[in-house]
């Protein structure tokens, strides 16, 4: 419920009234979606678990463009979560399923609106609001759960080259996926926020089969991150293809990361070369073989000795009275970002495979299941005595409806299982996750 989204919204409606309707009318999508999820996270070690389910629904505007040289729009979302049930103790003081109330039970709903003006020149947009949603290889907005993870800033993509994507903005607030509130901007482990994460990167489409990627980020006092990527696809036959995709990623310290007042980082709870600084490098490389509605993939990454991978997580900040804002969970572009775990702490090497098929090959189109496992090694343990191993095993089945009345309804079933040895690594962990979305389109 911010003020200045609504305002943002109502003064972008009337420019474009004077502006002139066609186009901003014309083009314009409205949309109301259902998510119904139920979250089980079973403690296997004897700590809290997590049981509860909740009602989510999510209303999206996006008008079109005004005519003329430049075209005005705007952007406008509503969130609404209802908790359906949860059972006294199921519902942990930080989880990132549901907000908490002041006694640390599951708030009975919780609700937020954004909105996003923009503005259209030749192939180049600008948007600036609440309700941003970047999926770039430096950031990666979060919808894991009941309502999606949401930024406020402003961003501007150009494709006024040909094959050539440029991506740049600023961002200065989050909105987490169990949150009504805004936070700042943080990284795991830290209690001071930033208001200023900046970055700018672009993707090059070099052959039809071949992408190249850089993108440069950073958040103010925190750290700074260099992504370079690369992404190819071989065409062994009409039904048949070996896609290779390469990624590394730089991330070192920034102004008061490391010097104490809360800008420290804790490596996710593994080894630093220099405690609460960011020093890290990480690559990994992923190989999939696709043939018919079959589909291979290994890959392998590495993490390296000096620190844990870095990316935005508002996890550890607390709201005026040191309770979690409920902003965690964020999401982040490596394979091992899975459903529990994440494989990013200092000296992991991990090593991982999925199997996946497409029904619609068995003429069940919608349709699909994919199998996972993760195995991850020789991570340093925080006290830098000694190593800790970890694995997870997924699996995941989907299904939408493809014709009649129930057009689109879709249910997702998901089943992790996390193991670990060595102090380091997470407790003992099953958790299952059953979701059902459906979408419907007004206009």
């Amino acid at each position: 419920m911010y003020k200045s989204s609504l305002a943002l919204a109502v003064a972008v409606g009337v420019l474009a009234q004077q502006a002139g309707a066609a186009g901003f009318i014309e083009d314009s999508k409205l949309s109301v979606s259902s998510r119904t999820m139920y979250f089980n996270n079973d403690n296997r070690d004897g700590g809290a678990d997590n049981r509860e389910s909740g009602q989510g629904f999510k209303l999206d505007y996006i008008s079109g463009f005004t005519q003329g040289t430049v075209g005005f729009g705007v952007d406008a979302q509503a969130l609404w979560g209802i908790h359906l049930d949860g059972g006294r103790g199921k519902h942990p003081d930080n989880s990132s399923f549901f907000p908490s109330d002041s006694d640390g039970s599951a708030a009975s709903q919780w609700a937020r609106l954004g909105a996003n003006a923009k503005a259209r020149f030749s192939k180049t947009e600008v948007h600036f609001g609440s309700a941003l949603a970047p999926n770039l290889p430096i950031l990666v907005s979060n919808d894991g759960r009941l309502l999606p993870q949401t930024f406020e800033g402003g961003t501007i993509q150009s494709k006024e080259i040909d094959n050539l994507t440029i991506n740049a903005g600023q961002l200065t607030h989050a909105m987490g996926r169990a949150s009504s509130n805004r936070t700042g901007l943080s990284v795991n482990g830290a209690t001071a926020d930033s208001n200023k994460f900046r970055f700018g990167g672009l993707d090059y489409k070099l052959t039809p089969d071949l992408t190249l990627q850089y993108y440069y980020s950073n958040l103010e006092d925190f750290y700074k991150q260099n992504f370079l990527g690369a992404t190819h696809v071989f065409k062994i036959a009409d039904d048949q293809s070996f896609k290779t995709d390469l990624r590394y990623f730089d991330s070192s310290s920034d102004g008061r990361n490391g010097k104490g007042g809360g800008y420290n980082f804790n490596n996710n709870g593994g080894y630093a070369k220099t405690p609460g600084e960011v020093d890290n490098k990480t690559w990994s490389a992923i190989f999939t073989y696709t043939l018919g509605g079959h589909a291979f993939l290994l890959g392998h990454q590495r993490v390296n000795d000096d620190g844990g991978f870095v990316w935005l997580n508002q996890g550890s900040v607390r709201d005026g009275n040191g309770r979690p804002e409920g902003a965690g969970g964020a999401s982040f572009y490596l394979f091992t970002d899975s459903m529990i775990n994440q494989f990013a702490k200092a000296g992991e090497n991990t090593t991982f495979g999925q199997y996946s098929y497409d029904f619609a090959r068995l003429g069940v189109p919608g349709l699909k299941a994919s199998v996972s496992y993760l195995k991850g090694e020789d991570g340093k343990n925080a006290n830098g005595n000694g190593t800790f191993s970890e694995w997870e095993r997924d699996a995941r089945i989907d299904y939408v409806i493809q014709q009649g009345t129930f057009k689109g309804l879709g249910a997702t079933l998901r089943h992790g299982v996390y193991r670990g040895t060595g102090t380091s690594s997470l407790a003992d962990q099953d958790q299952t996750r059953f979701i059902v979305n459906y979408t419907y389109n007004f206009m």
